[in-house]
This record gives structure tokens, sequence and C-alpha cells, in this order.
């Protein structure tokens, strides 16, 4: 049995949920005062990336976002795909190399931050299908136009949530996906963080935040990224300051339940590293959790 939801991430919940369809692009470009970049690491994505980026683009031409940016680790023509389709696109292993090789996801997206120029930068994940370019524009909503929730607070992390269809071979069935979400990642935010129940896809790789907070926090190197950005984003601007929004349905490959291990185990390994870090639990893991320092921290070092 879950755990009840706190009265205070119901509340939030209930007036900090929005929906893609309130984001328009003629309202975003005419409202918006910051520019925006948006991002998609990619490996071995293409099937995907073609039509992700065909759908983006006229995001640039109608004076929604000023930079998309594909930052590629692949031997299947991902990056030239992207490039043809109009995307910028940059090497993972050429962005701060003297780190060595790129360690997943969110090394990647890390490293993706010195090449990205917005003052608001979006995350969007490369291997969805029947993509559009609501994604984009639902996640950057609460962020450009009027920014500030129903507390008054300004708006710094957005995430966003769908309907999973869980597809096997040529059968899907209209839920079922997101398993690791399900049984892994959103049990913790209700024992461990319960403020944070509200939000529906912890594990989601759909974004969006102010690049001010995005360099001030560290990020964990592999598929532990997504629930460690939330969690750090909730302690470093608490959880007025963050939204969900609903894109209604992504469609993905999903994997054997066997092989969701490794990412439930790195979902476990970076809630680990954020209870020992603030005192909470002072045991020892077995998982070897590397992390990338905050941005701005690595930049004072290098300088």
């Amino acid at each position: 049995m879950s755990q009840p939801m706190s009265l205070r991430a119901r509340a939030w919940e209930q007036t900090h949920t929005h929906h893609h369809r309130a984001f328009p692009a003629d309202r975003l470009a005419a409202e918006r005062s910051e520019s925006v970049s948006v991002c998609l690491p990619a490996r071995n994505e293409a099937a995907t990336i073609g039509p992700i980026i065909a759908a983006l683009v006229p995001l640039l031409d109608a004076g929604v976002i000023d930079q998309l940016v594909v930052v590629d680790d692949s031997e299947d023509g991902t990056g030239a795909i992207a490039a043809a389709a109009g995307a910028e696109v940059y090497d993972q292993a050429a962005l701060v190399p003297e780190l060595g090789p790129v360690l997943g996801k969110g090394d990647a997206m890390w490293r993706a931050l010195t090449v990205l120029d917005g003052e608001v930068i979006c995350f969007l994940d490369a291997d969805s299908e029947d993509f559009g370019d609501h994604f984009a524009r639902g996640l950057l909503g609460p962020l450009l136009v009027d920014g500030t929730g129903s507390s008054g607070a300004r708006t710094e992390f957005v995430k966003g949530f769908y309907r999973r269809p869980f597809k096997v071979g040529s059968l899907t069935l209209p839920d079922g996906g997101g398993r690791v979400t399900e049984l892994t990642a959103r049990p913790l935010l209700e024992l461990f963080y319960p403020e944070l129940a509200g939000i529906r896809q912890p594990l989601a790789g759909e974004i969006a935040a102010r690049r001010s907070l995005l360099e001030s926090l560290p990020f964990a190197t592999g598929y532990g990224v997504d629930i460690a950005l939330l969690i750090d984003a909730y302690a470093e601007i608490g959880l007025e300051s963050l939204a969900q929004v609903d894109l209604d349905v992504r469609q993905n490959a999903h994997q054997a339940l066997r092989d969701l291990r490794p990412m439930a185990s790195a979902v476990l390994a970076a809630v680990h590293t954020r209870l020992q870090r603030d005192g909470r639990y002072a045991g020892t893991s077995s998982e070897a959790t590397v992390e990338r320092p905050p941005l701005l921290s690595h930049r004072r070092a290098a300088a």
C-alpha cells in the first residue's frame, strides 16, 4: 500500500500542475523575455531523432526557442540525422574532455550546459515515438509565461508527466509503462520525501529549468540523474518553485523486466546518496555513485 499523500503535497499538486494546451507557441513567443535552449542527449536513436528534430525546428522559426542542440554519443548516424534535420550537434566526448569518458545520461546533460546558451534550458529524451512540439512548449510554459505559481514564488524547475502505454512487439496496452517509476521511484519519494509525492513522473527525462538553478546543482552521471535533480532542486528552491505539466502520452520502446534492474539500482543509489549527505541515513551502499559537481563550482576550481 502506498503512503497517503500529505496535505501539502496534495495542495501543491492541485495548484502547480498544468496542461500543455495552456502554452501554445504564439503565446510563448509573445510573452517570453528570456532566451531558451532545448537539448536532447542521444545515444543510438537514429529511429526517432529525425522526427523529433523536425517537430522542434518550427519552434525556432516561431520565436519560441533560440537554440536546439543534440549532444550525441552514437554509432548509428544519430548525429548526422539530427544535423540534417536542423539541430546543432555536439560530440559528448568533446565536451569537458579533461574529465575522461562520458559516464551516462546525467554526465551528458551536465556537459551539455557548457554549450547551451539559454537562460532557460529544456531537456528532452531522444527516444520518444509519436513526438510533438507540445513536449517542449508544455515544459517551458510555466517558466516563460508569468513564471510564478499561485503562492507568488517564481517557477524554477518543471517536470513533465504522461500516460505510458506498454508496448510489447506488435501489442500496445493503454498503460503499464514506467515500471521503475511506480515500483521504485515513487515509493522512495513517498517514504523519504513525502512533500514530493505529488510528482507523477519523478524519472521523466523531460524537464525545464532556469540555467542559474541547473548550474548550482550536482548531476548524478547515470540513470539516477532525473530523481537526483528533482530532490536537489526541491532542497535548493523549495516546493513552491516546482511545477509539473501534463504532456498526455509518451511512447517509447520497453525493456525486459530483468533489464530494468540497473536503472532501479541507479535510482536507489541516487536517493541513498542524498539521504547520507543530509545525515538521514548512515548505512553503506555497494552501488558506486559518480556525480559531477555543480558547474559553477567546477568552473571556479578550473579557473
